[in-house]
């Protein structure tokens, strides 16, 4: 039985013998980089980067789902692209802000 599902991930259109499988295994890479990116202080966050990333994340996610045939790992590797670059624009924007406004109240 597990021969059987084994051939079947390998003879699949978006299996290991085509670019659609090595192409979003290897953009794990990108999710892996910004998760490390995590214990990174705030101020030193790209919000470009961090935008690219999310929308990256969001755009191929949708497309994913339409293509043919269905690409689970891409699917997959977007949702985590988005997730963390939002999560990153989530802590960079509360820091910015948070620090400004902490500012203005020592000022007075």
């Amino acid at each position: 039985m597990a021969t059987s599902k084994l051939q079947a991930l390998w003879n699949h259109p978006a299996g290991p013998k085509t670019i659609h499988f090595w192409a979003p295994t290897f953009k794990w890479g990108i999710s892996i980089a910004n998760v490390a990116d995590f214990s990174k202080p705030p101020e030193k966050l790209s919000y470009p980067q961090q935008m690219a990333v999310a929308c990256t994340g969001l755009i191929w996610s949708r497309y994913s789902t339409v293509i043919t045939p269905k690409n689970w790992n891409l699917f997959s590797v977007n949702v985590a692209m988005a997730g963390t670059g939002l999560y990153q624009l989530y802590r960079k924007i509360q820091h910015d802000y948070s620090s400004e406004a902490e500012a203005a109240v020592a000022k007075e």
